[in-house]
């Protein structure tokens, strides 16, 4: 069985594109500590301050998955979300930068006017196919592929947010970068969807010896069904690196879905407040369907002394911006 080290070798050397100017800074939020009455210092990591492709955690993701559907002599990437999904956004912008043709299946309507991620994928001269739910998103991809594939094309399917085994360890990486920047956190506050991220953040904390805890706040789906997710990608991951599934489950996954109010991409008014709040005593912009409900859950845990004065709680700022302009 290989060890930690190997494996943080094997991490550390996956082939990936070179999407990321690293590292993303890690700030204090004095401001914001202040502003809720003191509590544990608090930190933010700036993903949301990644160059590439309007930023955001799916960069980290597709670094590595667009390495590897290049690897593998694809022409075309076909992927899905919703019609301000981030992560479509990102995986045309990586088609775009390998000379690849992007092929999206979005549930729900067109936009009468493109706006947000939309504007920008019309920018990115991807196309463009609506379904309307999410469950049929997997089936039309499935038969575009085939449909490519029938015409002598090279078609790679990258899942609903990067978030398979490879993609989550973009995430792992990062715990990396984070601890060569700056003590390890007590604990890491997250907004959590398709599990990649947290997993990622699980399997990091792992593999570099942190005792970190790793709260992910969702941003729709329950608690329950995001554990087993993250749960089967870390299994994946562990064996992808030869290491102890016992090792990447050593610490309890913690989802909070107490904050998706009405659903996903509908506003709170916790996070509404989470968003206003964070702009006028640091000037950090927070987007409405992911990042201002997870600042909201941090909120709320410092407003209920859930963490000590002596700890220090890191934000990881997922991105998302153009979601303000939707």
């Amino acid at each position: 069985m290989p060890s930690l080290d190997a494996a943080r070798v094997a991490l550390g050397t996956l082939p990936s594109l070179p999407l990321l100017d690293a590292p993303t800074p890690v700030q204090a939020l004095d401001r914001l500590r202040e502003s809720l009455g003191g509590g544990p210092r608090l930190l933010v990591k700036r993903d949301d301050l990644i160059g590439f492709g309007f930023g955001g955690n799916k960069v980290r993701k597709m670094a590595l998955v667009g390495a590897r559907a290049r690897a593998n002599g694809a022409d075309t990437l076909i992927s899905t979300g919703g019609v301000q999904s981030n992560h479509a956004r990102v995986t045309a912008a990586v088609a775009a930068r390998l000379g690849m043709k992007c092929v999206l299946v979005l549930n729900g309507q067109p936009p009468a006017q493109a706006t947000g991620n939309a504007r920008l994928r019309e920018l990115l001269g991807c196309e463009t196919h609506y379904v309307e739910s999410r469950e049929q998103r997997s089936l039309a991809m499935a038969q575009i592929a085939e449909r490519l594939a029938d015409h002598g094309r090279h078609p790679f399917i990258v899942p609903l947010g990067a978030s398979t085994p490879l993609g989550a360890l973009g995430y792992a990486r990062a715990v990396g970068e984070l601890i060569a920047q700056t003590d390890p956190p007590d604990v890491i506050v997250h907004s959590t969807s398709s599990g990649g991220t947290q997993a990622g953040l699980l399997a990091g904390c792992a593999l570099f010896g942190l005792r970190t805890r790793v709260i992910g706040v969702s941003a729709d789906s329950s608690a329950t069904e995001l554990a087993r997710t993250i749960r089967e990608l870390l299994s994946e991951m562990a064996e992808h690196l030869g290491v102890p599934l016992s090792v990447m489950l050593a610490r309890e996954i913690e989802v909070d879905d107490g904050f998706v109010g009405e659903g996903y991409g509908i506003p709170t008014p916790r996070s509404d407040e989470a968003t206003r709040l964070l702009a006028v005593s640091e000037g950090i912009f927070l987007d409405p369907t992911y990042t201002a409900k997870a600042m909201a859950g941090l909120i709320d845990y410092v407003r209920a002394g859930r963490f000590t004065a002596d700890q220090t709680v890191l934000f990881w700022h997922t991105g998302g911006l153009p979601g303000i302009f939707a």
